[in-house]
Protein backbone atom coordinates (compact mmCIF):
# COMPACT_ATOMS: atom_id res chain seq x y z
CA UNK A 1 0.00 0.00 0.00
CA UNK A 2 1.42 3.56 -0.53
CA UNK A 3 0.97 7.08 0.62
CA UNK A 4 -2.13 9.00 -0.34
CA UNK A 5 -2.70 12.18 -0.54
CA UNK A 6 -6.25 14.50 -0.29
CA UNK A 7 -6.80 18.00 -0.77
CA UNK A 8 -9.95 19.08 1.98
CA UNK A 9 -11.47 22.24 2.01
CA UNK A 10 -11.84 24.39 5.33
CA UNK A 11 -14.29 22.87 8.14
CA UNK A 12 -15.68 24.68 11.12
CA UNK A 13 -12.98 24.18 13.82
CA UNK A 14 -13.97 21.00 15.72
CA UNK A 15 -16.23 21.94 19.18
CA UNK A 16 -13.90 19.45 21.15
CA UNK A 17 -10.10 18.69 20.51
CA UNK A 18 -9.31 17.73 23.94
CA UNK A 19 -7.43 14.49 22.75
CA UNK A 20 -5.51 16.24 20.75
CA UNK A 21 -2.05 18.42 22.78
CA UNK A 22 -0.24 21.50 20.73
CA UNK A 23 3.43 21.11 20.18
CA UNK A 24 5.06 24.46 20.23
CA UNK A 25 8.96 24.48 19.40
CA UNK A 26 10.09 27.71 20.21
CA UNK A 27 13.55 29.39 20.05
CA UNK A 28 13.62 33.30 20.83
CA UNK A 29 10.24 33.77 21.20
CA UNK A 30 8.57 36.88 21.39
CA UNK A 31 5.40 37.82 21.95
CA UNK A 32 3.51 36.13 19.50
CA UNK A 33 3.81 32.92 20.98
CA UNK A 34 2.42 34.52 24.09
CA UNK A 35 -0.98 35.85 21.93
CA UNK A 36 -0.89 32.54 20.37
CA UNK A 37 -0.96 30.12 23.35
CA UNK A 38 -3.68 32.76 25.00
CA UNK A 39 -6.10 32.25 22.24
CA UNK A 40 -5.76 28.39 21.89
CA UNK A 41 -6.43 28.41 26.13
CA UNK A 42 -9.26 30.37 25.39
CA UNK A 43 -10.74 28.68 22.56
CA UNK A 44 -9.76 24.92 23.83
CA UNK A 45 -9.05 24.84 27.33
CA UNK A 46 -9.06 21.09 28.25
CA UNK A 47 -6.59 20.59 25.04
CA UNK A 48 -3.04 20.48 26.65
CA UNK A 49 -0.49 23.10 25.03
CA UNK A 50 3.11 22.05 25.34
CA UNK A 51 5.65 24.47 24.68
CA UNK A 52 9.56 23.75 23.99
CA UNK A 53 12.37 26.32 24.77
CA UNK A 54 14.51 25.23 22.62
CA UNK A 55 17.67 26.88 24.12
CA UNK A 56 16.61 30.54 23.95
CA UNK A 57 18.90 33.08 25.85
CA UNK A 58 17.63 34.39 29.15
CA UNK A 59 15.47 37.24 27.63
CA UNK A 60 13.16 34.81 26.77
CA UNK A 61 12.65 34.03 30.13
CA UNK A 62 9.26 36.85 30.60
CA UNK A 63 7.60 35.43 27.31
CA UNK A 64 8.10 31.22 28.94
CA UNK A 65 6.91 32.84 32.07
CA UNK A 66 3.91 34.32 30.57
CA UNK A 67 2.92 30.79 28.48
CA UNK A 68 3.60 28.87 31.47
CA UNK A 69 1.61 31.14 33.76
CA UNK A 70 -1.37 30.93 30.79
CA UNK A 71 -1.64 27.36 31.61
CA UNK A 72 1.31 25.63 28.69
CA UNK A 73 3.50 23.06 29.84
CA UNK A 74 7.21 24.32 29.27
CA UNK A 75 9.54 22.31 28.40
CA UNK A 76 13.36 23.23 28.08
CA UNK A 77 16.51 21.88 25.90
CA UNK A 78 19.65 23.79 27.66
CA UNK A 79 21.35 24.46 24.65
CA UNK A 80 19.71 25.00 20.98
CA UNK A 81 19.63 21.48 19.35
CA UNK A 82 16.99 22.58 16.06
CA UNK A 83 13.27 22.36 15.51
CA UNK A 84 13.42 18.57 14.82
CA UNK A 85 15.19 17.86 18.30
CA UNK A 86 12.49 20.19 20.01
CA UNK A 87 9.48 18.34 18.47
CA UNK A 88 10.91 15.01 19.42
CA UNK A 89 11.02 16.38 22.99
CA UNK A 90 7.36 17.61 22.53
CA UNK A 91 6.04 14.73 21.09
CA UNK A 92 7.46 12.25 23.44
CA UNK A 93 6.55 14.58 26.45
CA UNK A 94 2.84 13.74 25.09
CA UNK A 95 3.82 10.16 24.79
CA UNK A 96 4.65 9.29 27.71
CA UNK A 97 2.49 11.24 29.95
CA UNK A 98 -0.82 11.51 27.91
CA UNK A 99 -1.74 8.12 26.34
CA UNK A 100 -4.64 8.01 23.90
CA UNK A 101 -3.61 11.50 22.73
CA UNK A 102 -2.24 12.76 19.26
CA UNK A 103 -0.30 15.93 18.37
CA UNK A 104 -0.49 18.94 16.68
CA UNK A 105 2.14 20.96 16.06
CA UNK A 106 2.15 24.65 15.02
CA UNK A 107 5.12 27.50 14.94
CA UNK A 108 5.66 30.06 17.80
CA UNK A 109 5.97 32.97 15.07
CA UNK A 110 2.06 33.32 14.50
CA UNK A 111 2.40 32.15 10.97
CA UNK A 112 -0.34 29.79 12.09
CA UNK A 113 -3.97 31.33 13.27
CA UNK A 114 -5.92 29.36 16.06
CA UNK A 115 -8.82 28.56 13.84
CA UNK A 116 -6.67 26.71 11.46
CA UNK A 117 -4.40 24.86 14.01
CA UNK A 118 -8.18 23.37 15.77
CA UNK A 119 -8.95 22.70 11.61
CA UNK A 120 -5.86 20.50 11.31
CA UNK A 121 -6.19 18.87 14.72
CA UNK A 122 -10.37 18.29 14.28
CA UNK A 123 -9.31 16.60 11.01
CA UNK A 124 -6.47 14.00 12.64
CA UNK A 125 -8.90 13.19 15.41
CA UNK A 126 -11.28 12.12 12.92
CA UNK A 127 -8.97 10.39 11.19
CA UNK A 128 -6.70 9.41 13.55
CA UNK A 129 -4.58 7.03 11.32
CA UNK A 130 -4.06 9.85 8.77
CA UNK A 131 -0.72 12.55 8.74
CA UNK A 132 -2.89 16.00 8.20
CA UNK A 133 -0.78 18.41 7.09
CA UNK A 134 -1.80 22.43 6.84
CA UNK A 135 -1.60 23.25 3.31
CA UNK A 136 -0.87 27.21 2.85
CA UNK A 137 -1.99 28.38 -0.59
CA UNK A 138 0.90 31.01 -1.13
CA UNK A 139 -1.61 33.33 -2.99
CA UNK A 140 -0.57 37.13 -2.26
CA UNK A 141 2.69 38.41 -0.55
CA UNK A 142 4.89 35.44 -0.14
CA UNK A 143 8.46 35.95 0.52
CA UNK A 144 10.53 34.46 -2.41
CA UNK A 145 12.53 32.05 -0.94
CA UNK A 146 9.61 30.50 0.48
CA UNK A 147 7.50 30.42 -2.73
CA UNK A 148 10.92 28.74 -4.81
CA UNK A 149 11.43 26.78 -1.95
CA UNK A 150 8.43 24.73 -1.46
CA UNK A 151 7.75 24.71 -5.28
CA UNK A 152 10.80 22.89 -5.83
CA UNK A 153 11.00 20.61 -2.92
CA UNK A 154 7.09 19.82 -4.13
CA UNK A 155 8.13 18.75 -7.45
CA UNK A 156 10.89 16.91 -6.09
CA UNK A 157 8.96 15.11 -3.52
CA UNK A 158 6.15 13.87 -5.79
CA UNK A 159 9.26 13.23 -8.54
CA UNK A 160 11.07 10.21 -5.78
CA UNK A 161 7.74 9.46 -3.56
CA UNK A 162 5.12 9.34 -6.56
CA UNK A 163 2.72 11.13 -3.97
CA UNK A 164 1.43 14.72 -4.58
CA UNK A 165 1.52 16.98 -1.70
CA UNK A 166 1.54 20.68 -2.08
CA UNK A 167 3.02 21.97 1.01
CA UNK A 168 5.87 19.77 2.37
CA UNK A 169 7.79 21.90 4.54
CA UNK A 170 4.45 23.23 6.26
CA UNK A 171 5.02 23.30 9.93
CA UNK A 172 1.42 22.78 10.85
CA UNK A 173 0.61 19.30 10.81
CA UNK A 174 -1.06 16.59 13.33
CA UNK A 175 -0.58 13.34 13.83
CA UNK A 176 -2.69 10.41 15.66
CA UNK A 177 -1.72 8.84 18.78
CA UNK A 178 -1.00 5.59 17.15
CA UNK A 179 1.43 7.71 14.83
CA UNK A 180 3.45 8.73 17.54
CA UNK A 181 6.26 6.21 17.76
CA UNK A 182 6.66 6.57 14.64
CA UNK A 183 7.81 10.07 14.77
CA UNK A 184 10.06 9.59 17.49
CA UNK A 185 12.15 7.26 15.54
CA UNK A 186 12.35 9.99 12.68
CA UNK A 187 16.23 11.11 12.68
CA UNK A 188 17.20 14.70 12.01
CA UNK A 189 17.36 17.52 14.60
CA UNK A 190 16.45 20.40 12.30
CA UNK A 191 14.44 21.87 9.33
CA UNK A 192 14.98 18.17 8.09
CA UNK A 193 13.46 16.53 10.13
CA UNK A 194 9.65 17.66 9.08
CA UNK A 195 10.39 16.31 5.63
CA UNK A 196 11.80 12.83 6.83
CA UNK A 197 8.48 12.00 8.77
CA UNK A 198 6.35 13.20 5.52
CA UNK A 199 9.04 10.71 3.37
CA UNK A 200 8.33 8.09 6.36
CA UNK A 201 4.79 8.14 6.25
CA UNK A 202 4.76 7.72 2.61
CA UNK A 203 6.76 4.85 2.92
CA UNK A 204 4.44 3.34 5.44
CA UNK A 205 1.67 3.99 3.49
CA UNK A 206 0.57 6.32 5.44
CA UNK A 207 -2.64 8.25 3.64
CA UNK A 208 -1.72 12.12 3.48
CA UNK A 209 -4.66 14.89 3.94
CA UNK A 210 -4.27 18.46 3.21
CA UNK A 211 -6.06 21.05 5.03
CA UNK A 212 -6.32 24.69 2.94
CA UNK A 213 -4.58 27.11 5.61
CA UNK A 214 -3.87 30.95 5.56
CA UNK A 215 -0.85 31.92 4.24
CA UNK A 216 1.02 34.28 7.44
CA UNK A 217 3.94 35.95 6.70
CA UNK A 218 4.76 38.53 9.14
CA UNK A 219 7.70 41.30 8.39
CA UNK A 220 8.74 39.38 5.16
CA UNK A 221 8.92 35.78 7.50
CA UNK A 222 11.96 37.52 9.11
CA UNK A 223 11.32 35.68 12.09
CA UNK A 224 11.98 32.20 10.53
CA UNK A 225 15.25 30.02 11.84
CA UNK A 226 15.41 27.96 8.71
CA UNK A 227 18.77 29.08 7.09
CA UNK A 228 18.61 28.41 3.41
CA UNK A 229 21.41 27.32 2.59
CA UNK A 230 22.55 24.86 5.53
CA UNK A 231 19.28 23.71 6.47
CA UNK A 232 17.94 23.63 2.15
CA UNK A 233 20.56 21.02 1.84
CA UNK A 234 19.34 19.20 5.25
CA UNK A 235 16.02 19.23 4.12
CA UNK A 236 17.34 18.03 0.58
CA UNK A 237 19.39 15.62 1.99
CA UNK A 238 16.56 12.61 1.92
CA UNK A 239 15.74 13.40 -1.41
CA UNK A 240 18.73 13.10 -2.93
CA UNK A 241 19.92 9.97 -1.32
CA UNK A 242 16.20 8.42 -2.26
CA UNK A 243 17.71 9.51 -6.09
CA UNK A 244 21.27 8.79 -5.81
CA UNK A 245 21.30 4.91 -5.08
CA UNK A 246 19.70 4.61 -8.44
CA UNK A 247 21.09 6.90 -10.16
CA UNK A 248 24.63 5.37 -9.01
CA UNK A 249 23.14 1.55 -10.09
CA UNK A 250 22.30 3.06 -13.19
CA UNK A 251 25.94 4.29 -13.98
CA UNK A 252 27.01 0.87 -12.89
CA UNK A 253 24.80 -0.94 -15.22
CA UNK A 254 25.74 1.54 -18.31
CA UNK A 255 29.62 1.40 -17.85
CA UNK A 256 29.03 -2.82 -16.64
CA UNK A 257 26.53 -3.27 -20.46
CA UNK A 258 29.48 -1.12 -22.54
CA UNK A 259 32.15 -2.96 -21.45
CA UNK A 260 30.27 -6.66 -21.44
CA UNK A 261 29.26 -5.93 -24.94
CA UNK A 262 32.82 -4.63 -25.81
CA UNK A 263 34.21 -8.14 -24.64
CA UNK A 264 31.48 -10.63 -25.48
CA UNK A 265 29.68 -9.21 -28.93
CA UNK A 266 26.28 -10.14 -27.08
CA UNK A 267 23.90 -7.79 -26.31
CA UNK A 268 21.51 -10.23 -24.44
CA UNK A 269 24.87 -11.49 -22.29
CA UNK A 270 25.99 -7.68 -21.70
CA UNK A 271 22.69 -6.64 -20.84
CA UNK A 272 22.07 -9.70 -18.41
CA UNK A 273 25.43 -8.85 -16.93
CA UNK A 274 25.62 -5.44 -16.14
CA UNK A 275 21.96 -6.13 -14.41
CA UNK A 276 23.06 -7.99 -12.04
CA UNK A 277 25.96 -6.24 -10.91
CA UNK A 278 24.43 -2.77 -11.19
CA UNK A 279 21.31 -4.75 -9.29
CA UNK A 280 23.47 -5.87 -6.48
CA UNK A 281 24.55 -2.61 -5.73
CA UNK A 282 21.15 -0.91 -5.09
CA UNK A 283 20.07 -3.98 -3.50
CA UNK A 284 22.37 -3.51 -0.83
CA UNK A 285 22.15 0.74 -0.90
CA UNK A 286 18.58 0.62 -0.72
CA UNK A 287 18.39 -1.93 1.83
CA UNK A 288 20.46 -0.03 4.38
CA UNK A 289 20.50 3.39 3.12
CA UNK A 290 17.48 4.22 1.55
CA UNK A 291 14.76 2.59 2.59
CA UNK A 292 14.69 1.76 6.52
CA UNK A 293 11.59 -0.42 6.63
CA UNK A 294 14.25 -3.06 4.23
CA UNK A 295 16.52 -3.45 7.61
CA UNK A 296 13.55 -4.87 9.03
CA UNK A 297 12.70 -7.04 6.66
CA UNK A 298 14.87 -10.62 6.66
CA UNK A 299 17.31 -10.89 3.98
CA UNK A 300 16.10 -13.76 2.09
CA UNK A 301 12.67 -11.94 1.96
CA UNK A 302 13.97 -8.87 0.86
CA UNK A 303 16.31 -10.78 -1.32
CA UNK A 304 13.45 -13.16 -2.84
CA UNK A 305 11.40 -9.59 -3.90
CA UNK A 306 14.26 -7.75 -5.34
CA UNK A 307 14.97 -10.85 -7.42
CA UNK A 308 11.49 -11.01 -8.68
CA UNK A 309 11.49 -7.11 -9.43
CA UNK A 310 15.08 -7.38 -11.18
CA UNK A 311 13.92 -10.24 -13.52
CA UNK A 312 11.00 -8.51 -14.83
CA UNK A 313 12.95 -4.85 -15.08
CA UNK A 314 15.53 -6.96 -17.32
CA UNK A 315 13.13 -8.61 -19.62
CA UNK A 316 11.52 -5.31 -20.17
CA UNK A 317 14.99 -3.43 -20.06
CA UNK A 318 16.16 -5.91 -23.02
CA UNK A 319 12.76 -5.58 -24.77
CA UNK A 320 13.06 -1.97 -25.25
CA UNK A 321 16.33 -1.99 -25.41
CA UNK A 322 16.05 -4.67 -28.46
CA UNK A 323 13.24 -2.59 -29.54
CA UNK A 324 15.25 1.46 -29.73
CA UNK A 325 17.83 -0.40 -31.04
CA UNK A 326 16.20 -1.91 -34.02
CA UNK A 327 14.80 1.22 -34.91
CA UNK A 328 18.19 2.60 -35.52
CA UNK A 329 19.49 3.94 -32.44
CA UNK A 330 23.28 3.93 -30.74
CA UNK A 331 23.28 1.57 -27.83
CA UNK A 332 24.06 4.18 -25.08
CA UNK A 333 21.33 6.38 -25.97
CA UNK A 334 19.08 3.40 -26.06
CA UNK A 335 20.35 2.38 -23.20
CA UNK A 336 19.77 5.97 -21.85
CA UNK A 337 15.91 5.94 -22.54
CA UNK A 338 15.38 2.58 -21.40
CA UNK A 339 16.73 3.43 -17.81
CA UNK A 340 14.64 6.71 -17.58
CA UNK A 341 11.60 4.61 -18.80
CA UNK A 342 12.27 2.20 -16.23
CA UNK A 343 13.63 4.08 -13.28
CA UNK A 344 10.37 5.55 -11.95
CA UNK A 345 8.61 1.67 -11.98
CA UNK A 346 11.81 0.58 -10.25
CA UNK A 347 11.81 3.25 -7.60
CA UNK A 348 7.58 2.65 -6.86
CA UNK A 349 8.14 -1.72 -6.73
CA UNK A 350 10.85 -1.22 -4.25
CA UNK A 351 9.07 1.48 -2.00
CA UNK A 352 5.65 -0.65 -2.19
CA UNK A 353 6.60 -3.95 -2.14
CA UNK A 354 10.15 -4.85 -2.05
CA UNK A 355 11.43 -3.12 1.32
CA UNK A 356 7.48 -2.13 2.67
CA UNK A 357 7.95 -1.43 6.16
CA UNK A 358 6.60 -4.38 8.42
CA UNK A 359 4.10 -3.48 10.50
CA UNK A 360 4.43 -2.07 13.84
CA UNK A 361 2.98 -5.30 15.45
CA UNK A 362 5.21 -7.55 12.85
CA UNK A 363 8.18 -5.49 14.03
CA UNK A 364 7.37 -6.53 17.68
CA UNK A 365 6.89 -9.92 16.97
CA UNK A 366 10.01 -10.39 15.59
CA UNK A 367 11.91 -8.58 17.92
CA UNK A 368 10.22 -10.89 20.54
CA UNK A 369 11.20 -13.95 18.32
CA UNK A 370 15.29 -12.47 18.49
CA UNK A 371 14.76 -12.03 22.23
CA UNK A 372 13.09 -15.81 22.65
CA UNK A 373 16.97 -16.58 20.63
CA UNK A 374 19.26 -15.01 23.08
CA UNK A 375 20.52 -16.52 25.86
CA UNK A 376 18.77 -16.71 28.90
CA UNK A 377 19.42 -14.66 31.81
CA UNK A 378 17.43 -16.91 34.85
CA UNK A 379 19.88 -16.49 37.78
CA UNK A 380 21.30 -13.32 37.04
CA UNK A 381 20.90 -10.45 39.29
CA UNK A 382 18.78 -7.77 38.11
Amino acid sequence: MTGATTREQPADPATSVARTAVVVPAYQPDARLVALVDALRAAVPESPVVVVDDGSDRRCGGVFRAVRALGAVVLTVPVNRGKGHALRTGIRWVHDRLPGHGVVCADADGQHTVVDVLRVAARSQAEPEAVVLGARRFAGDVPVRSRVGNAATRWAFAATTGTRVWDTQTGLRADGPGLLGDLLAVRGDRCEYELRALLEATRAGRRIVEVDVATVYLDDNASSHFRPVADSLRVWAPLLRFAASSLGSAAVDVVALLALHALTGSLLAAVVGARLLSAGVNFAVNRRLVFPGGRDLPLRVAAARYVALAAVLLAAGYGLLALLTGIGLPLLAAKVGTDVVLVATSYEAQRRVVFAPLSADRRAARRGRARGRAPSSAGRPT
